[in-house]
């Protein structure tokens, strides 16, 4: 019997797949426990129609992920902080504080997980920081550090 998996099933299919399984198994296990559908035509047109509908919402958040690179590459980010000698911070910049001056004093939210630094800034200056905002697309924001 053909089925549609609604779920992943370890060792038989992923979400989305359409399969020739045993009638039992199908029958019995599969559609029973709802991780599959019968593969009629109904439900394989029902299937195409998600399918496309994932590929344009894919294709908008892309879109707007090198909308907001775009945005994100022409600003950049003014932060103070206390220093010592030869232009060391007391302390550091974390990826949480650019996040938060981006959405302060530039309005754009940004989770701090998807900015991408090796390690905390830890001196004055300029510093340039990537963003992973989409698989694909990964932006670069200019973040000025100065003394308080």
């Amino acid at each position: 019997m053909k089925v549609i998996f609604l779920q992943d099933v370890k060792g038989r299919g992923k979400k989305g797949e359409v399969k020739n399984v045993a009638d039992g198994y199908a029958q019995n296990f599969l559609i029973k426990q709802g991780l599959a559908i019968e593969a009629n035509n109904a439900n394989l047109k029902a299937l195409e129609a998600q399918k496309n509908k994932e590929k344009k919402n894919a294709a908008e958040d892309l879109a707007k992920s090198k909308g907001l690179k775009e945005a994100l590459e022409k600003l950049t980010v003014e932060l103070k902080a206390k220093a010592g000698e030869g232009g060391r911070l007391f302390g550091s910049i974390t990826s949480k504080q650019i996040a938060e001056a981006l959405q302060k004093n530039h309005n754009i939210k940004i989770d701090k997980r998807k900015i991408e630094m090796e390690d905390a800034i830890r001196a004055l200056g300029y510093t340039n920081v990537p963003i992973k905002l989409h698989p694909e697309v990964t932006a670069t924001l200019k973040v000025h550090v100065s003394e308080q």
